[in-house]
């Protein structure tokens, strides 16, 4: 049997009951595969991997060891949240790295938006290493690999985050969602007992933030992307709008405008929001004038550095979901 290859007569786990099943039947085969060995696994906060996490944690309890690496490019937030659910309420055994004066760092200067990716893909496998080789006792590497990492690679592909760890890590893997959907998986999140803000998070880029930030990252410019995003999250969150994906944007260019009587030069905020099923076609959806008029007032009256905002009306194609 190709254990690449998800079984004809497998079943959608679409019910809250299969979800259970799947849990059940998993945790058992974690416990046989396992057994009193360690397991580590790279916690991003993203669905996947939180979604193994859990499943970890009933399988085996403490003998998981998560590693969440804060590389300053989280949305407002997040990194909290990652420690809040799993080392607080799931008792998780969760070293939390925060690494932001590292990345940030490295990447001063740095407008080269795939030189970016390069750097904090390549950074956090070493940050991800270091943290690895200060354990002992560990034999196992969990990974939150989905189906259609399988599909698009034609075989296992490695967690975007731990894809090229040093082979004398000799790591055995641990790939509980190897054979699920997205769907599945989020699924199998909720019956597991996690947050709906995690379960339904929405896609959001391996270099995080990094490829928000238009050109070369600053500080300042990154505090104000946090911040209008998290504007925008919560007035989107209000409405109970279905939107696929919605983010900030801010480019490295500054707009003339007006503050308290005064001229300001400042950065323009960029509103993305996007339908789509598959990723390689999106449209645009109609947000109300009141709803953006709102987010607007909030930004510029919130946000620090601010002095325009603007909502991004190109499908794809022409444009790209992500600016960078």
């Amino acid at each position: 049997m190709d254990n690449n290859k998800r079984p004809a007569d497998m079943q959608r786990i679409n019910t809250p009951a299969l979800a259970k099943a799947f849990i059940a039947e998993q945790v058992e085969q974690i416990q046989a595969q396992v057994g009193d060995k360690k397991v580590l696994l790279a916690l991003s906060g993203g669905v996947d991997s939180s979604v193994v996490a859990a499943l970890l944690i009933k399988a085996i309890g403490r003998q998981l060891v998560c590693v969440h690496v804060n590389h300053g490019l989280m949305r407002k937030g997040e990194s909290e949240q990652v420690i809040e659910v799993f080392r607080n309420q799931m008792d998780a055994n969760l070293i939390y790295v925060d690494a932001t004066d590292r990345f940030l760092d490295l990447l001063a200067g740095v407008d080269e938006p795939e030189k970016k990716r390069k750097i904090i893909g390549g950074e956090f496998i070493k940050v991800f290493e270091e943290e690895a080789r200060k354990l002992e006792g560990i034999k196992f590497l969990a990974q939150g690999t989905i189906y259609p990492d399988i599909l698009e690679s034609d075989g296992v592909k490695a967690h975007h985050n731990v894809g090229g760890l040093p082979e004398d890590l000799n790591f055995e893997l641990v790939e509980p969602v190897r054979l699920l959907f997205k769907d599945e998986v989020r699924q199998v999140g909720r019956a597991l007992g996690l947050p709906v803000s995690m379960v339904e998070r929405q896609p959001f880029p391996g270099p995080g933030l990094g490829v928000r930030c238009l050109g070369a990252i600053t500080r300042e410019r990154l505090a104000a992307l946090r911040e209008s995003d998290a504007i925008l999250r919560e007035e989107i969150a209000a409405t109970g709008m279905n939107i696929w994906q919605f983010f900030t944007v801010v480019p490295d260019f500054r707009s003339t405008g007006v503050r308290d009587g005064k001229r300001a030069f400042d950065w323009p905020v960029i509103i993305r929001a996007v339908n789509t099923v598959d990723a390689m076609t999106a449209t645009v959806p109609e947000i109300p004038w009141a709803v953006l008029q709102r987010i607007t007032s909030r930004i510029l009256a919130e946000v620090p550095g601010v002095c325009r905002v603007l909502y991004d009306l190109t499908p794809k194609p022409v444009g790209t979901i992500e600016w960078e």
